[in-house]
């Protein structure tokens, strides 16, 4: 097998990223982008490429941490996230789910047939809660090629429509409480961002959550992955095509705010406090 020249395949990464953050106007001159950083590889690679693109495109930066509260997990990835904002220089913000809602995501594993559907509500909430308060003009977030695909054909399938609106790299602002999120990996399959990890020595942390195997997400990748194997090229020729929906009109989703607690919401009780109603009445946190 030939060596990876390291030098070119940084350029490849770092070319890939600049041109979706050209081509599609992620990042406005003297915005504040907050990242969401997980420790994994992929929101790790995406702190890189931003913290080297501030000067090239003008732009300040904060990285926040989420704590989900999931036993011999989540530790190793907020120490990593600590590590990297530090070496970085970048200041780095941590909430959890203890603090914010109070209960961990291990005391509620057992209510659904995934955990990845509270844990996916609840971060999705605070990631944008605390963006917001941070004053931020955009979210980063570390989704990349494979996850866009699998997140695309799982609405698909589901015939979830009004998801398409949160395709895309970038994100049109529908709600002032409500911060845009962009995406820079759009472009990188994952595994060339884990190529880049081990190819650069950065230290990222690897492990999968352990309750990622319950979700239609794992199926997906498991699905794709094969076919990929069978058919090589797949995987950006769904992207493309997804791509072309651009030139579509969007579906228009009306969003008022949560009668509970203020945040953008499409229904009058937003999906984040109806669960935390439904938990408090079905467990007993421990003080």
């Amino acid at each position: 097998m030939k060596q990876l020249d390291k030098e070119s395949f940084n350029s490849y990464i770092e070319n890939t990223a600049r041109s979706v953050i050209k081509d599609y106007r992620l990042i406005e001159p003297g915005e504040k982008i907050v990242v969401g950083l997980s420790g994994g590889k992929d929101s790790v690679l995406t702190l890189y490429i931003l913290s080297k693109f501030m000067d090239d495109f003008d732009f300040e930066m904060v990285a926040i941490s989420i704590d989900e509260g999931i036993s011999g997990y989540r530790c190793e990835g907020i120490k990593t996230a600590r590590k990297i904002a530090r070496d970085l220089g970048v200041e780095l913000v941590e909430k959890s789910f203890k603090d914010e809602f109070g209960f961990l995501l291990d005391d509620i594993s057992d209510f659904y047939k995934s955990s990845c559907i509270p844990c996916g509500v609840f971060r999705r909430t605070l990631l944008n809660k605390t963006a917001y308060q941070l004053g931020a003009d955009k979210l980063a977030t570390g989704h990349n090629m494979d996850d866009e695909i699998q997140s695309f054909l799982m609405s698909f399938a589901r015939a979830d429509f009004r998801r398409f609106i949160k395709f895309g790299p970038k994100l049109d602002k529908i709600h002032p409480k409500l911060v845009p999120r962009i995406k820079p990996l759009w472009k990188i399959p994952e595994k060339d961002v884990g190529i880049w990890a081990i190819l650069n020595g950065i230290d990222v942390h690897f492990a999968e959550c352990p309750y990622s195997h319950t979700s239609l997400r794992a199926k997906m990748k498991d699905h794709l992955n094969r076919l990929e194997g069978k058919r090589p090229g797949t995987k950006i020729a769904i992207l493309e095509s997804f791509d072309k929906t651009f030139k579509f009109d969007k579906i228009v989703v009306e969003l008022g705010e949560c009668e509970l607690c203020g945040e953008p919401s499409s229904l009058r009780i937003c999906k984040a406090c109806e669960m935390v109603e439904d938990i408090k009445n079905r467990i007993v946190i421990p003080e």
